[in-house]
């Protein structure tokens, strides 16, 4: 029996080279797993079994004429709106139900170069609009800690397959918090790396300045190997950057900033409590505590929820119905097929971010909602460059609360959208942030899972992943 719940990537790599077990019994665990516990919550949208039977197959040939490395026979979950060639990526989405991607992204080409096995694709909010995987058009993902709660969204699947151990560790996306926030629902590590630091190319674009995709894993040593993995510059993403490996010493005492102004907006005491001992934890451990002001952030909710609907009305344009995708005939004429194709296609929160997108680009508006907030942009940015000059990480909760009930909050977007208070920063400055288990809060006889965010300066991944696995002891 593999003891699936303590596995690592590195334990797994060790142990298949030592013939504990083979990939393929690896894989079969997995699916075992999937199989138990898939109907009750609603996690993968499909499984790729014989897939990943034979790529488990072709991992075990590696491991025996020493071609292995680290990734090799490690099964991933992948979000369903990434591309994998020959199978379908529906983002979640009526409109893409049944469209069958052309070619691989450049992730799964990687992670297929390292030999690893792909599980199946795992539910999210449609186009990965959302906070709480309420917003697919599959159903909800249900929580795996109380399956009357949200896992978080919109890499909800994602995070809730590594939760359950129904995947050693999953790619999700993150345009504002979607791989840390439900990581932090889930009790599982959510990682979101420096803008362009991994290739967008064959992700389907919600918001092209914010995306960028991130593992989501149980350890923080495995968010490491996975980024690892996929990282890198590529010619087929024209924002995606190398990795810079000058500037990387490392100060002898890592300072942790604390925007404690920041933390009062709307936030559950019991999430205040949790953080409090975190932070009492890590100057136990030697970090010096360092109070910082960021006096723009408080603007980031505003500010995202008119740059990444402006991006999701262009983005979102090329699905008319046309070319690929669901088609309905309006009868009449083209236009009438677009209003037919869209309408049936899209579901309530992506067509409001549509219209919100489009009105803020419109002219007489542009000026006024689109210009002002990129200048605050560059505000909230400068305040993180002038926070670093001080400082080596910032420290703030994920979440202002724990997991919420499935319907709580789903027709009052202002309250979903707020979720994004602490992780939506990152995206609008491009920074890399990690989310970590601190503790659970007992809630109707359930044991909730909460979460602290690390953020670094660009390209400082490497001080995240120092200061989270000496957090979790790892």
């Amino acid at each position: 029996m593999i003891d699936l719940k303590n596995l690592t990537i590195k334990k797994a790599h060790e142990s298949i080279k030592n013939g504990d077990f083979t990939a393929v019994e690896l894989t079969e665990a997995y699916l075992e797993v999937i199989k138990q516990k898939n109907s009750e919550l609603n996690i993968y949208l499909e499984v790729f079994e014989n897939d990943a039977l034979k790529q488990a197959e072709e991992a075990n040939q590696r491991f025996k004429d020493g071609t292995a490395v680290e990734m090799t026979g490690i099964p991933v979950a992948l979000k369903d709106n990434i591309l994998y060639e020959a199978h379908v990526a529906s983002a979640g989405s009526k409109i893409l139900e049944n469209y069958i991607a052309t070619y691989d992204s450049t992730v799964v080409k990687k992670l297929k170069t390292a030999g690893a096995v792909i599980l199946g694709r795992t539910n999210m909010d449609e186009f990965a609009m959302g906070v709480s995987t309420e917003n697919s058009a599959f159903g909800v993902t249900k929580n795996p800690h109380d399956t009357k709660r949200v896992p978080g969204g919109s890499s909800g699947g994602s995070t809730a397959a590594v939760a359950i151990n129904s995947a050693l560790v999953a790619l999700g996306s993150d345009t504002g918090g979607s791989c840390r926030q439900p990581a932090a629902f889930c009790g599982v590590v959510g990682f979101k790396p420096t803008y362009g630091s991994i290739s967008r190319h064959g992700l389907i674009a919600m918001g092209s300045s914010l995306d960028i995709i991130g593992p989501i894993t149980n350890s923080v040593s495995d968010a490491e190997v996975l980024f690892n993995t996929i990282k890198g510059e590529d010619a087929m993403d024209s924002t995606s950057i190398s990795q810079n490996t000058e500037n990387k010493k490392q100060s002898s005492k890592m300072v942790i900033g604390i925007p404690r102004e920041f933390l009062s907006i709307g936030v559950d005491e019991r999430i205040l409590s949790n953080f409090n001992e975190s932070v009492s934890k890590l100057e136990s451990m030697g970090y010096e505590i360092k109070d910082i002001k960021l006096p723009n952030v408080k603007y980031t909710v505003p500010v995202y929820y008119i740059i990444s609907p402006a991006e999701v009305s262009s983005n979102l344009a090329r699905f008319d119905g046309i070319k690929y995708g669901l088609h309905i005939d309006g009868g009449g004429n083209l236009l009438e097929d677009y209003l037919k194709s869209r309408g049936s296609g899209f579901g309530p929160e992506v067509k409001r971010r549509i219209i919100l997108g489009t009105y803020v680009l419109s002219s007489g508006y542009h000026d006024a909602y689109y210009n002002k907030a990129m200048a605050v942009r560059e505000l909230i940015t400068e305040d993180y460059r002038k926070a670093f000059e001080e400082v080596d990480v910032i420290l703030t909760p994920t979440t202002t609360g724990p997991a919420f009930k499935i319907g709580e909050k789903v027709n009052d977007p202002v309250k979903m959208y707020l979720e994004d208070i602490f992780t939506g920063p990152a995206n609008i400055a491009g920074l890399p942030a990690i989310s970590v288990p601190s503790g659970f809060v007992d809630e109707e006889g359930s044991k909730l899972p909460l979460g602290i965010q690390f953020i670094a300066r660009h390209q400082r991944e490497d001080m995240l992943f120092e200061i989270g696995k000496k957090f979790l002891n790892e």
